[in-house]
């Protein structure tokens, strides 16, 4: 297919995904052609549906652990494919490291060789269980490299080093954003995130299960936000190419989410304790001062609002889908 002057042709990994579709659409009605890449391993065909037939849209099943070649020239990748929660990607963890690493190398030597501009989407995962908080890019976390959640944690770590060098060796234009725990509609209701959890279990009438005490924090970023915080990052020049942390800076405990979620929710259901697993990190909070700096971004949606919202979705989307579909994974 000729490459169009004016319109970029964007390709995104693992874009039947949460943040992936989302961002799919967005980059379609600003006119751009899109290219979504996705294993549906945990990705939804549902997410992209309405898209399928738009013709600057096209789909493309494979896995990123496997070269791939796209059939046309690309300007912009956004390498998003990855599971993100722990109940996923734990199922298959040595997959689960496979997609972080192999998967950074093939959409690496996809923008080399079209000299495209490449995002990829680390994790605050990279920190591990943090020693300070905020946690600030140059902190280089507390990583357990021998545990359940180590095939995420050090994938994602892994993938930053290939990013670096390939930028070094070859001259790939890369951005990095280390994504803090984001929320919001259209999230999987069976990914296992706590947001989700929480939202399902209360809709469904059940106890909310809090791990602990509960008195881990977590940093809830809306996912506009995020997503306006990722087309910035690609966007505006920056003068080196270091990880940028993309996050919401206000920093909850899991029960003080869990109290939101039950009094949003008005379902009087009580709060259930479990033992916490194994290397669940105490504190996750953002510096995001050098994305206030050289992004000029920082988030706008208040955690109840989005909540609201998120909430709202949720029941929509439980009255419409069979019941089996938000079952809620302990």
């Amino acid at each position: 297919m000729p490459h169009v002057v004016g319109k970029k042709t964007i390709l995104i990994t693992g874009g039947a995904g949460f943040l992936g579709s989302q961002l799919c659409h967005r980059k379609l009605i600003n006119g751009h052609r899109v290219v979504c890449l996705d294993n549906l391993q945990t990705g939804r065909i549902s997410n992209i549906s309405d898209l399928m037939h738009h013709p600057n849209f096209k789909f493309m099943h494979h896995d990123v652990v496997n070269a791939y070649e796209i059939g046309e020239k690309v300007d912009e990748i956004f390498n998003l494919a990855c599971p993100a929660s722990p109940p996923k990607y734990q199922i298959d963890p040595i997959h689960t490291f496979k997609t972080s690493v192999m998967g950074a190398i093939n959409a690496l030597e996809l923008a080399r060789k079209y000299d495209a501009k490449i995002f990829q989407a680390s994790t605050s995962e990279v920190y591990g269980d943090p020693e300070i908080s905020p946690q600030p890019e140059a902190y280089r976390g507390c990583v357990n490299t021998f545990g359940p959640r180590s095939c995420y944690d050090e994938g994602k770590r892994a993938a930053e080093t290939l990013f670096h060098d390939y930028h070094e060796r070859y001259g790939v234009r890369i951005r990095i954003g280390r994504i803090f725990n984001t929320y919001g509609p259209y999230m999987d209701p069976d990914d296992g995130r706590v947001v989700s959890n929480f939202i399902n279990q209360a809709l469904r009438g059940q106890n909310l299960t809090v791990y602990g005490q509960g008195q881990q924090t977590r940093s809830f970023c809306y996912v506009d936000d995020l997503l306006d915080a990722i087309e910035s990052l690609m966007r505006v020049p920056l003068d080196d190419r270091t990880p940028i942390n993309i996050g919401n800076p206000g920093e909850f405990t899991v029960l003080e989410l869990a109290q939101k979620v039950i009094a949003m929710t008005d379902t009087g259901v009580k709060i259930e304790h479990r033992d916490l697993p194994t290397d669940d990190p105490k504190q996750r909070k953002p510096d995001i001062s050098v994305a206030m700096d050289k992004l000029r971004w920082q988030p706008k949606v208040p955690l109840e609002e989005g909540l609201r919202k998120t909430i709202h979705h949720f029941k929509g989307a439980m009255a419409r889908a069979p019941l089996a579909e938000f079952a809620v994974t302990s």
